[in-house]
């Protein structure tokens, strides 16, 4: 079997490279009591855009920092009783997308809300002294600040945030609320999932975000990670910090978030990813202690993989 990473025996045991923090926990569970405890001043408005069988809205809420985070909300209409819903997360510098790609989840019944990831391709805040997109340097926004800084944080605040404002609304089913997303949406259904014990489901494909001292071991900070290279290059060139700042990193790496995941998991990877390399994702998956499945795709970078979106839309709306 070709490969660019561990034989496939090796990653279902791999248990990951970068340094975890002694305080984790006490972190997240920091962090997430004070988004609880905050007022999400939600606003849920009819959006222009309207079709004849959902309603389409415009949803924004406060996250860490004042931020206004914005999510597309589709419902059903005429619904009667509860309905299951499902939360989207996107790509990296992208954006929520059009609300037509929504519509599959709305004809099997589902509500679903699409979030746009603070500061990227979309209209949610970036609260770090200017409005709109900051393209990227994500991963490193607040490294040399307070871990409680790191832009990535609230990211991951935000899941959490969407997902329990979601689960109240009285025409959702707080019991079947679910999580789907690739590339940095894989990585942040994950965080939510780990950071919302209620979640149902969660279905990341090849997830970003995990293991960043692997994908710096393995000469791969470029594309989606290349801001590790050149945060190095210009912040500590001879890596006298090496340990202080993968350490710090370690707050926002999904694989030790990935052991406080109680939803049904199904994660998919292509082990022809140089982009968020099979290792870094097994790190997260090997650390699921709920009930899981990964799907290998031998042939497969990181990209679309044929069949995927099929199975992994029946597997979201199977009860």
């Amino acid at each position: 079997m070709p490969q660019v990473d561990m034989p496939l025996s090796e990653l279902r045991e791999y248990n990951g490279t970068n340094p975890r923090p002694d305080d984790f926990d006490r972190y997240w569970d920091e962090s997430i009591a004070q988004t609880e405890a905050q007022d999400p001043q939600v606003s849920l408005t009819l959006s222009d855009y309207q079709v004849s069988f959902a309603e389409c809205f415009d949803l924004y809420f406060s996250g860490i920092g004042g931020a206004r985070v914005y999510a597309k909300y589709v419902r059903p209409k005429n619904i009667k009783g509860k309905v299951p819903a499902i939360l989207v997360f996107h790509g990296y510098g992208g954006d929520s997308g059009e609300w037509s790609h929504l519509f599959g989840y709305i004809a099997a019944g589902y509500a679903v809300a699409a979030m746009d990831t603070r500061g990227q391709g979309g209209k949610s805040e970036d609260v770090g002294g200017n409005t709109g997109s900051t393209v990227d340097g994500h991963i490193i926004r607040g490294l040399n600040d307070d871990p409680k800084k790191l832009l990535y944080r609230s990211v991951f605040l935000d899941t959490a945030k969407l997902a329990r404002i979601v689960s109240a609304f009285p025409e959702v089913d707080p019991t079947r609320v679910s999580a789907t997303g690739g590339s940095q949406g894989g990585a942040l259904t994950l965080a939510c999932a780990a950071l919302t014990p209620t979640l149902y489901k969660c279905a990341p494909a090849m997830p970003f975000l995990c293991d960043y001292k692997r994908v710096w071991e393995m000469d791969l900070c470029v594309d989606a990670y290349k801001e590790l290279h050149t945060y190095f290059r210009h912040s500590d060139p001879r890596h006298l910090r090496e340990d202080e700042i993968f350490t710090k990193l370690g707050y926002i790496d999904n694989q030790y978030l990935a052991p406080r995941i109680k939803s049904k998991t199904l994660m998919l990877t292509g082990l022809m990813d140089t982009i968020c390399p099979p290792s870094t994702q097994f790190a997260a998956y090997n650390k699921i202690t709920a009930e899981k499945e990964m799907l290998v795709y031998p042939d497969f970078g990181h990209e679309d993989m044929t069949g995927s979106y099929d199975i992994v839309f029946k597997w979201l709306t199977e009860a």
